[in-house]
């Protein structure tokens, strides 16, 4: 069994005690790569950093994060060009729209969220796609370069049945974390994952976000990490009716795929 955590956020201070070990009990836990988040420049840059160090383990993306939109200047999008057209920065993004917090005027987030559409139709990324309580203007946003982006997966998927199907309309792939163990705001996911076909279907653990709440024993500093990622299929694949390690194979199939990873 060969996993892909697409969506680890290895550069959170979080790590820094012990940043290898957490790469190695993921490595034992058989998580074969990770995709390293770029969130702002300067985590898009130690996610290169990281990458440099664990070559053709782990990979980085570049983005900026909407709570971070006021920050994008043009001297970030330059930055992020030049980190996007490393070979181990294998997609644009983080990037889209947070109405949930605002921590970054809506304005201001929709243009730097254009600013990276534009950038990956430039550089002919993937995009790493986020999006919370602002779907309509997501959508609208997304429209505007139809028919000029490759790729692009909604990661850590928990909206509605109406998102993800206007998500898939679209050819979009899905990323699901451990959102889905949590009975409290995960429940729907329980159904809505079976709709997901197995080619659009990617996993991730958001680490240290979203520690799963199913996980037995639980870490007592409650951080998520990517040796978690397991666990996190396993409830997908019951939900789906699958066997885990056909759920594994084929999730891990498609973020080779996705990457344009050797597989």
């Amino acid at each position: 069994m060969q996993l892909i955590d697409i969506g680890a956020n290895l550069t959170h201070e979080s790590f820094d005690r012990d940043r290898d070990a957490v790469i190695g009990r993921a490595r034992a836990a058989g998580v074969v790569r990770q995709i390293i988040t770029g969130a702002t420049v300067e985590h898009s840059e130690q996610a290169l950093a990281l990458a440099l160090q664990y070559p053709g383990e782990l990979f980085a993306t570049a983005g900026v994060h909407p709570h971070h939109a006021s920050d994008y200047t043009p001297e970030c999008d330059a930055r992020l060009r030049q980190l996007c057209q490393h070979p181990a920065v294998v997609s644009a993004g983080e990037c889209g729209l947070d109405y949930f917090r605002d921590f970054s005027p809506r304005h201001d987030q929709q243009r730097a969220f254009e600013m990276q559409l534009q950038l990956a139709v430039d550089l002919h990324k993937p995009l790493f796609l986020h999006q919370r309580d602002a779907h309509q203007d997501f959508m609208a946003v997304m429209a505007g370069f139809k028919n000029q982006l490759g790729p692009a997966v909604v990661h850590c998927f928990t909206g509605s049945k109406e998102e993800l199907f206007d998500y898939l309309d679209q050819d979009w792939y899905i990323g699901i974390t451990g959102w889905i163990c949590d009975e409290r705001r995960g429940a729907h996911l329980r159904e809505l994952v079976k709709a997901i076909p197995a080619e659009r279907l990617m996993v991730e653990t958001d680490a240290p976000y979203l520690l799963p709440r199913t996980l037995k024993p639980m870490p007592k500093d409650r951080r998520n990490e990517p040796a978690f990622l397991p666990h996190i299929v396993q409830e997908i694949a019951r939900e789906r009716g699958e066997d885990w390690q056909a759920t594994a194979a084929a999730s891990t199939r498609v973020a080779n795929v996705f990457f344009g990873l050797q597989p």
